[in-house]
Order: C-alpha cells, then sequence, then structure tokens
C-alpha cells in the first residue's frame, strides 16, 4: 500500500534522534537501528508508478506487458500509534555456520523509556506538543541455559494503580500529566514456585528476553 505524505515530515519524529546516548548493546542502540533511515538503491529499488506512467503510458497497457520503472528510495519504520503497554522481544540467536546460538550477552534497559525518538511525529495517540512518550518498567523475562535447553524466570514489580494507563485503555484518553519517574513499588524474582524480593539493580543486571513497559506519558 502506497500512501501519500508531507515530504517534510514523512521522515520526522516526535523528539531528536540525535540527542539519544546510543551506548552500543542497550535497549536505544537496538531501538535506534531498528528505526534507522535507510536508503534503497540498485536491486533493492521500489516500482515507481508515476515513472512509469510517465514512460509506458497508462496503467492498463504497462500491466498487460509487465514494464516497470524501478527508483531509488527511503525506507523508515516508526511507531504510529504508541501501545498502553509496550513489550520489547530481544534477539537472544545468531547464525553459527549450520547451527544457532544464543546470544548471553547483557543489553542494558532503563526503567524509564522515552519512545518519542521512535514515534513518527503524527503519531495519533500522542497529545499535541508532546515531545514525551514515556514507559516504566514492570516486567522481565529472563532465559538461562543454551538453545537446546534452559529455564524461563522472571520478574515482576508489585505497584499501586497506573490511574495513566487506566485512562488511555478504558477511556481513550492521552496521559496528559508529566511523569518521568518509574512507577513505585517492590520488585520480585520468579522461578516456578519460588518467589522472592529484590532490588530493582538486580533486575537491570539481568540478561533480559522479554521487556514490559507501561506507558506514564
Amino acid at each position: 500500500e502506497v500512501s501519500t505524505e508531507d515530504p517534510e515530515t514523512a521522515f520526522c519524529t516526535l523528539a531528536n534522534r540525535e540527542d539519544l546516548n546510543l551506548e552500543e548493546g542497550s535497549v536505544h542502540h537496538c531501538l535506534y537501528q531498528f528505526t534507522r533511515n535507510e536508503r534503497l538503491t540498485e536491486t533493492n529499488k521500489l516500482i515507481c508508478d508515476v515513472c512509469t506512467q510517465r514512460h509506458y503510458g497508462p496503467k492498463k497497457n504497462v500491466k498487460s506487458e509487465k514494464k516497470y520503472v524501478y527508483t531509488n528510495a527511503k525506507k523508515q519504520m516508526l511507531i504510529s500509534l504508541a501501545p498502553p503497554i509496550l513489550t520489547l522481544h530481544l534477539k537472544r540467536f545468531q547464525q553459527a555456520g549450520f547451527n544457532l546460538r544464543k546470544v548471553n550477552r547483557h543489553i542494558k534497559f532503563p526503567e524509564v523509556i522515552d519512545l518519542a525518538p521512535f514515534c513518527t511525529v503524527k503519531c495519533k495517540n500522542v497529545a499535541e506538543g508532546n515531545t514525551k512518550v514515556l514507559y516504566s518498567l514492570y516486567g522481565v523475562v529472563e532465559h538461562s541455559g543454551t538453545m537446546r535447553s534452559g529455564h524461563y524466570t522472571a520478574y515482576a514489580k508489585m505497584r499501586s494503580m497506573n490511574n495513566h494507563l487506566v485512562d488511555l485503555v478504558l477511556r481513550g484518553q492521552s496521559p496528559q500529566a508529566l511523569e518521568t519517574e518509574p512507577v513505585k513499588g517492590q520488585w520480585f524474582h520468579i522461578s516456578d514456585t519460588h518467589v522472592q524480593a529484590v532490588p530493582a539493580s538486580k533486575v537491570l543486571s539481568s540478561q533480559a528476553y522479554l521487556l514490559f513497559y507501561e506507558r506514564l506519558l
């Protein structure tokens, strides 16, 4: 599907991406790479309907002869609708010859993350004038072991009700109040039937496989 966008804003984000601290091995760096602006050239060129019609004439003649004009293009994946719950799935495997190998590297992730640098400037459910889209961490899934066997454990935060999230989910209202601190609560480590209270520092040092954030702003 081809959509016509204002070229001045088509690749613009709610916040400046260049101001990010893009430390390699961090969630911010992963998101930046995933949403980077790409040039489509050579064998990756796109079919241009306008160029094709200019060169070959009306579409009906083009389709019958299967003649198309390809052109260079730009591609960027940005968030157009900020979700109430943000789930980040980290790729924990890589190809090693004909086999898959688990990636055990620690990926740094924050308690509060701002998605604004990864959201389109026309993000549908962000209040006009807002340049922050904040989320607070409330759950982490961790995997220990190899690609063939292992064990899943989880970290979960017991916290009070997030009124902003309720407004967003139940009433469709965008959060208005500015909060930059994570939702207060106690973290717990859960492994099968064993549950233990842990500090936030232990959670942030875990080898996350899945990250769960709830929207603050």
